[in-house]
């Protein structure tokens, strides 16, 4: 299975490429919670920290400034420590 992938700060100049400011906007309050990923999920984090444990993997660390891609057909845990509020993308 696909690893988790954290581009911590990326340039402007990608996340222009990418057409992120104009990605949803998705938020969350400080909670806990399974997930699964039924497209490949790119998202921007503009606030908050998250450690998200994929079922039989190790723990990644998120959090403001972060462009994170989770691979199609990931099941995982999300839990958030401060509040999110990130661009999203599913591919597709």
């Amino acid at each position: 299975m696909a690893n988790i992938k954290v581009v911590a700060n990326p340039d402007k100049l990608l996340l222009n490429q990418l057409d992120v400011y104009n990605w949803p906007v998705w938020e969350k309050e400080v909670s806990d919670f399974p997930w699964t990923y039924d497209a490949e999920e790119t998202c921007y984090f503009l606030q908050g920290e998250v450690i998200v444990i994929p079922d039989g993997g190790e723990a990644v660390t998120m959090s403001t400034g972060d462009l994170v891609t989770f691979p199609e057909g990931m099941s995982c845990r999300w839990v958030i420590s401060k509040p999110v509020r990130k661009h999203y993308k599913f591919a597709g």
